[in-house]
């Protein structure tokens, strides 16, 4: 198995000389941050993890004494769920519509306003989490439409299937479903995606470029991307590539954004287009949100997050 992850192409620092995390050992640590995080509605439920501890990229061992820093586009302390959705584009009506519980501020993007869905499309979310993107995708494609999302975490695909009820009632569709599955094996039909988004869940697979493959294997013909990510402009230092925290954080784990830019066009999607969106990192270091100024200290003097670290807009297509 191809191990993919920030430490295979040097993002975690210089040289690249950081140990290789193992692919499933990665997924297990990622599946059991965020079960946890289903299972509380936010980040600070997760323990945190001893800088350095670990032996792995983006895998230090969990001290059982530690009290979580929190924070991250997975669930900051500092800022409600909404805040974060509004901070990166969500509107309030949007907001007001979705069922309880469906938004956990796990956002770094908006990715169905990038998508521009329309009437009839069937829309896959990879990482759907508590359905957030699933519930506002719905109404736009309609009765005529589908939405499927995919979660590797059975809490999470709980939260989201209890939440079907809330949704049908309010939109009066029935056409979002949730099934259980990693990103890197789909559990989807060749050719069967009108449209594919995400909402900074790529950062955490050990495996970016067959999630990559993946995409495009279940695209249509003509079928396009619209991910909303976090990636690295230049290679984390080895003390945040070491922390469990970071890595759940969607920090850890990120690529440059050279590779993911070479990730999509191996796989053989077209017109792919990488936006910046710096404003997002710098919001979240100005709320003193707890991740990020404990990854601030591990900086070198006068370098900043945002240095480092952007939101990522990536738009592509399935040649026709």
């Amino acid at each position: 198995m191809t191990n993919d992850n920030c430490c295979d192409t040097g993002c975690c620092n210089d040289t690249g000389a950081s140990p290789k995390t193992n692919a499933a050992e990665t997924r297990d640590r990622v599946r059991e941050g965020y079960s946890e995080i289903a299972r509380s509605g936010v980040w600070s439920g997760v323990a945190a993890a001893t800088p350095n501890a670990g032996t792995t990229c983006g895998g230090g061992e969990k001290d059982a004494g530690a009290e979580s820093g929190g924070g991250g586009c997975c669930g900051p302390t500092t800022l409600t769920p909404g805040q974060v959705a509004e901070a990166v584009g969500y509107s309030p009506d949007d907001l007001a519509a979705l069922p309880d519980g469906a938004n956990m501020g796990l956002s770094c993007g908006n990715p169905t306003a990038l998508a521009s869905l329309k009437p009839g499309e069937t829309v896959l979310d990879l990482g759907s989490g508590g359905g957030f993107d699933c519930f506002l995708a719905g109404p736009r494609v309609g009765a005529a439409g589908r939405v499927i999302g995919v979660d590797m975490t059975p809490e999470m695909l709980s939260k989201a299937r209890t939440n079907l009820d809330a949704y049908r009632k309010s939109s009066s569709l029935d056409n979002v479903e949730f099934r259980l599955g990693e990103i890197e094996h789909l559990p989807l039909a060749d050719n069967s995606i009108d449209v594919v988004i995400s909402n900074c869940v790529l950062n955490l697979s050990p495996e970016k470029a067959g999630v990559w493959r993946e995409i495009a294997r279940v695209l249509k013909p003509g079928g396009r991307v619209a991910v909303s990510d976090l990636a690295l402009l230049q290679p984390l230092p080895d003390a945040i590539c070491n922390d469990l925290e970071a890595l759940v954080g969607c920090i850890a784990g990120a690529v440059l954004v050279d590779e993911t830019e070479r990730d999509a066009t191996n796989a053989g999607l077209v017109d792919i287009t990488l936006t910046q969106q710096s404003d997002y990192i710098d919001a979240m270091t100005s709320w003193d949100d707890p991740l990020y100024i404990k990854m601030r200290e591990s900086l070198p003097e006068g370098a900043t997050l945002a240095d480092y670290v952007t939101s990522l807009e990536i738009t592509a297509r399935k040649p026709d």
